[in-house]
């Protein structure tokens, strides 16, 4: 994001509050991947260790996750790729003066037939 319009004090509010939210975010995201996984994963609570099955189990979970973040992620960036060079394009057609649009505007009222 581009805050040169704001003085110093308020960049480095900006920032931090940034900073605050992605942690928030991050947290929150590793605590929803710690949740799902001991609950698919740990149901022995006879031992302060993990067993060896538990252990795979927990890793193949987080790894699945980290797939899924990194495929998600991927998506989400070919998609807002394709969208963003849609509407360059579809603006670049499409791009007329105010004038004209309130000319065309002004025509299609025109031809709309009236009902009396």
């Amino acid at each position: 994001m581009d805050f040169s319009s704001l003085n110093p004090n308020e960049q480095a509010a900006m920032n931090k509050l940034i900073e605050k939210k992605q942690m928030q975010d991050f947290m929150r995201v590793y605590s929803g991947l710690v949740d799902r996984c001991f609950n698919a994963c740990v149901n022995d609570f006879t031992s302060k260790t993990l067993m060896t099955k538990e252990v795979t189990c927990v890793q193949n979970c987080a790894d699945k996750f980290f797939k899924h973040s990194e495929r998600v992620g991927a998506r989400f960036a070919e998609h807002n790729a394709g969208w963003f060079s849609f509407a360059r394009v579809y603006l670049s057609l499409y791009t007329i003066s105010p004038q004209k649009l309130w000319v065309s505007q002004l025509q299609v009222a025109r031809s709309r037939p009236t009902f009396t």
